[in-house]
């Protein structure tokens, strides 16, 4: 029972049924068990646990090195994961594994595509296909090269990045995908491992890449970048001379209503804005929201609420009003399109001038996408607004800053 991996896999890291795909990619976080997965499909080909034996295999990594220390000796390995009187033989300098039906796996490096010239295989093992450094090559020639048995495919283990290969898998109508993160897998990783990695970069581009196993990617249209975001993101906050909530509310309330855009952010002495939360909410009745922005200007002793009115005019600030009857209120129209009114607040990125207390992984992506003005991108909506009033409004009273 301890060597019957379907007992004990989570279905994430059990191919999926029936298998008529010919590539099966498996997305997940650092320590999720994606090399469990690929060891023990290839053993159960191997071995003719799942069906008839599969003879000829191939495993690829990032190099020779990586292959051999991750998907061969490591201990999530093919060598690790076999009981004694199965476990294949391994000849390193033939890069050869030998199982003792006589079934054998070659071992190849992504940095070697023309070595897969000749050789032909039924299945194959990629391992970390989004660090193959010449990953179109190699892809190309191991397609040649999977031409034995019915159904010859492809089992691919990787964290995701944004490469080309990577995409064009996702987009093959043959290829399924699985995916896992890596707190799927906390039982069997180190507690203290746990808590740092999540402490220190939950919510953030690398967490949701490295942990979540989410492909993250900059459009090259949008106004906002990602690095941009990374780079000037803070754990701590300087003393602020003024803080605001802005809101973006829905025009009205149903099923398929827009959310309500609630972002709090605060200004400097040195003219830099931080900000501090994203509080918007889905399909929220209109007290609902009204109650939420009230309550961050009060426990943050926010300067006022600055609240767009084009929708709702005099409704939103008299719902406002009824949470809060003193709410310190300023109402600003939108006059220009979505875009135009970005851009000045993108240059404030640009610059180096806005800084994330945290991460706000909904709001990064509104703002990483493309602008429509067909679309409502409402935390960016109340994001613009705030930065706006604290940097770029005439009514400013921090630092005022010249967009050029």
């Amino acid at each position: 029972m301890l060597n019957e991996w379907r007992l004990w896999a989570r279905p994430d890291q059990l191919p999926p049924q029936p298998e008529a795909w010919r590539n099966w990619l498996i997305l997940g976080g650092r320590g999720a068990g994606k090399t469990r997965a690929g060891a023990e499909f290839l053993r159960a080909k191997a071995l003719g646990l799942w069906g008839p034996p599969v003879r000829q295999l191939a495993l690829i990594g990032p190099s020779l090195g990586e292959a051999r220390a991750v998907m061969v000796e490591g201990p999530s390995g093919l060598l690790a994961i076999h009981a004694e009187e199965e476990r294949p033989d391994h000849e390193p300098s033939k890069r050869l594994i030998t199982w003792p039906n006589g079934a054998v796996a070659q071992v190849f490096s992504a940095d070697e595509p023309e070595s897969l010239r000749g050789p032909q295989f039924e299945l194959a093992w990629c391992d970390e296909l989004a660090k193959w450094s010449r990953a179109a090559e190699l892809w190309a020639q191991l397609q040649f090269a999977l031409r034995l048995g019915e159904n010859p495919r492809a089992v691919i283990t990787t964290t995701p990045r944004p490469t080309a290969l990577l995409k064009q898998l996702l987009a093959d109508p043959a290829t399924v995908t699985s995916r896992a993160t890596t707190f799927a897998n906390a039982a069997n990783l180190a507690p203290a491992f746990i808590k740092d990695v999540e402490a220190r970069y939950g919510g953030t581009r690398l967490g949701r890449q490295e942990l979540l196993g989410e492909l993250i990617e900059d459009d090259p249209d949008a106004l906002f970048k990602r690095a941009d975001i990374e780079r000037l993101r803070v754990a701590l906050v300087p003393e602020l001379l003024r803080i605001v909530v802005a809101v973006d509310p829905p025009a009205s309330h149903h099923a398929k209503s827009n959310a309500c855009g609630i972002v709090m952010a605060g200004v400097d002495r040195q003219g830099h804005c931080f900000v501090l939360a994203d509080a918007s909410l889905e399909r929220a009745r209109p007290r609902a929201w009204a109650d939420k922005v009230v309550a961050l200007w009060r426990a943050n002793k926010a300067s006022r609420v600055v609240a767009e009115v084009n929708q709702g005019g005099a409704m939103v600030e008299a719902v406002l009003r009824q949470a809060e009857p003193n709410l310190p209120f300023r109402a600003v129209h939108a006059r220009l399109a979505k875009r135009a009114r970005a851009e000045p607040v993108a240059a404030l990125y640009e610059r180096g001038l806005v800084h994330h207390a945290g991460s706000f992984p909904a709001l990064e992506d509104e703002m990483c996408a493309v602008i429509e003005d067909a679309k409502s991108p409402d935390r960016l909506d109340a994001l613009v607004w705030a930065l706006t009033d604290l940097m770029l409004s005439r009514n400013a009273h921090g630092p005022r800053v010249r967009v050029v």
